[in-house]
């Protein structure tokens, strides 16, 4: 890939792991395959935009403050690690901890992602 490539990837994979999931979404291959660590993975485009369309839903009321998110950019491969603090209506507030290896095809699409989440004490 070319640096611009390179550039569009990280775009890409910030704007999944910020949530901003409109703007990935057009960025997915069809046989996308997303494996949230301990749970089955998710194969292909529709089980993919289902997920991040429910995801999305659950933090339509939730503010989301980033206290750490930086991204490191390999050859065919992105990396954005981040600190996030989620606060629903009622105050509560959880913080997790995640990392999210994103996978590109030539296209500049994501073949693969697989997303590492730990919920931190608040």
């Amino acid at each position: 890939m070319d640096v611009a490539t390179d550039t569009t990837t990280e775009k890409i994979a910030r704007a999944f792991s910020s949530h901003r999931f409109d703007l990935a979404l057009p960025n997915l291959a069809d046989d996308i395959c997303w494996t949230v660590v301990g749970t089955a993975p998710m194969i292909g485009r529709k089980a993919v935009k289902k997920a991040i369309e429910r995801t999305a839903k659950d933090l339509s009321s939730v503010t989301t403050e980033f206290q750490r998110f930086r991204s490191v950019v390999g050859e065919d491969s992105v990396v954005v690690d981040s600190l996030a603090r989620y606060t629903d209506g009622g105050g509560d507030v959880s913080i997790v901890a995640s990392c999210d290896i994103y996978d590109f095809d030539n296209d500049g699409r994501i073949t693969e992602i697989v997303s590492y989440t730990v919920e931190l004490p608040s």
